[in-house]
């Protein structure tokens, strides 16, 4: 897919203020990786368990990430402006969400089908953006999405959910092949069609595990604890662009990988203390099931982690 994005000219050159790599990097890493989780989980079905159950529950993941991803593709080769991008996700959001809630797959169903349907919307568009946001960094985002896949697949195969789980190894696979491509000094980046298609696939994933929690407070937690770091710099960078009077959608260098190289640390050391913080968030949803803590004092823990967080980089220099 390098080769082919450099023969295409599809390439990411650094001609405006927000990018913070210097030379032109190819796109189109998205697409290998697309074509790396869907080809495995399909032929992985075909050999293990291919029953017009599994076939349609791994279907309704993942088509909907193809469809955004191909929006995505567009978007790495044409530019598109935020609103056509934000109308798929809904779309996409939406057949989703009334999938799930038709085959009874949502995760922590709350006894209102219609209340289920717009939180399932609301953060499936909400974890796409949070990871096309967050992909502004060298390995930032995949090794993000593959700490949150190795912890997702944990609790998933605890909970005898294993289409989850093999999904979850397979996106976790994939991220740690693009990772030898994407680390610092990254020779190829996903775009925003890789992006959006791990946030669809990843967000569909989490709202649809049902973990083994003492309480409810921390079954609603887990999924929000997977992915606290890319919520943490949407969330950051969000309200830094409202402070300032600029538009969310717009490009920036607001984001935690920008305000920590600000601070002095290097690339590849930001990319690996960004792994390590949502190895932090991700244990602390791992606690909750297989310890015997009790779920609230985790739940508290993280809660004020995550506040305390976001505290200190609002604080950092915007840009």
């Amino acid at each position: 897919m390098r080769k082919i994005a450099i023969a295409q000219r599809v390439i990411d050159v650094p001609d405006s203020p927000h990018k913070s790599h210097t030379q032109s990097v190819p796109y189109l890493g998205g697409i290998a990786i697309i074509i790396g989780i869907t080809l495995t989980t399909y032929l992985t079905l075909l050999i293990s368990d291919f029953t017009q159950k599994t076939f349609l529950l791994a279907t309704s993941v993942l088509v909907p990430a193809i469809i955004l991803g191909l929006i995505g593709l567009i978007d790495d080769i044409k530019k598109l402006p935020p609103w056509p991008r934000f109308i798929a996700q809904s779309i996409a959001a939406i057949f989703t969400a009334i999938v799930l809630i038709a085959s009874e797959n949502f995760g922590n169903p709350t006894g209102s089908k219609l209340f289920d349907v717009s939180i399932t919307i609301i953060w499936i568009v909400g974890i796409c953006n949070a990871i096309n946001f967050f992909d502004n960094l060298d390995g930032g985002a995949a090794g993000t999405v593959a700490v949150s896949s190795f912890g997702l697949s944990l609790l998933s195969i605890h909970s005898q959910q294993y289409l989850i789980t093999a999904m979850s190894v397979v996106t976790l696979g994939s991220m740690l092949g693009f990772l030898i491509w994407n680390k610092s000094p990254a020779r190829i980046y996903m775009g925003d069609a890789g992006a959006l298609f791990l946030g669809i696939l990843i967000g569909v994933l989490t709202i649809r595990l049902k973990p083994q929690t003492q309480t409810i407070y921390g079954s609603y937690a887990i999924p929000i604890l997977l992915l606290a770091v890319p919520i943490l710099d949407t969330s950051v960078a969000v309200v830094s662009r409202l402070k300032r009077n600029v538009s969310p959608f717009q490009g920036g260098r607001d984001h935690l990988s920008h305000r920590l190289i600000r601070l002095g640390i290097e690339r590849r050391v930001t990319a690996i203390m960004l792994w390590f913080l949502s190895l932090y968030f991700v244990a602390l949803s791992l606690c909750i099931t297989f310890t015997k803590i009790n779920d609230e004092i985790i739940v508290v823990l993280g809660l004020l982690s995550w506040v305390a967080l976001f505290l200190f980089f609002t604080k950092t220099k915007d840009f």
